[in-house]
């Protein structure tokens, strides 16, 4: 079994990041790993330039709030809450390595056209810099429910079709779970 110390989860506050947030505790809880959880404040940027400079204060205290208000769903998962600024794929990439991250964990948004040509994606530039394992959440719609059920209780089953595809190792397109197992 591959010894899972420490994890990093980065969140966005989107529904994925909660999805990604609870599989992140309930591997954490799972192996008695440290969970580091992080936002990363970054400025807004429009067509590749930046639209305005907030005041960071209030960029801080909001997403402070927020990352304090994340629910663990278990008593044993040891979390660490951070919130740092800067390019989120750089930071997340630098705290993974400066903690010796056994693995990452986040959602991701499927940004698509110009959007996505000009910032690329942060899970896809995480997914292909990372030197330890990634495991990234979409669709958090159909995940969460087997992700609550995982963090909440490790005897329940994941659903069946969950087992079936992880069994064969890849999912049928057209049926395929909310998460996509991005472990590189």
């Amino acid at each position: 079994m591959y010894p899972i110390h420490t994890i990093v989860m980065a969140t966005d506050f989107s529904d994925e990041s909660k999805a990604a947030f609870s599989l992140a505790c309930g591997l954490a809880r799972d192996y008695g790993a440290r969970l580091l959880t992080c936002h990363i404040v970054s400025y807004p940027v429009s067509y590749g330039e930046l639209v305005a400079i907030p005041a960071s204060e209030d960029l801080y205290a909001q997403a402070k709030r927020q990352i304090d208000q994340m629910h663990v769903p278990n008593e044993n998962v040891r979390v660490e809450r951070l919130v740092e600024s800067g390019d989120p794929a750089q930071e997340i990439l630098a705290l993974a390595a400066r903690e010796s991250a056994d693995a990452i964990v986040m959602g991701t948004h499927g940004r698509t056209g110009l959007r996505r040509l000009l910032m690329g994606s942060v899970a896809e530039r995480v997914l292909r810099n990372a030197t330890c394992p990634v495991i990234t959440v979409s669709n958090p719609a159909r995940f969460k429910v087997a992700a609550d059920s995982y963090a909440q209780d490790q005897e329940k089953a994941p659903p069946e079709d969950v087992v079936q595809a992880a069994s064969e190792g890849s999912f049928p397109a057209s049926d395929a779970p909310g998460w996509v197992g991005g472990v590189t």
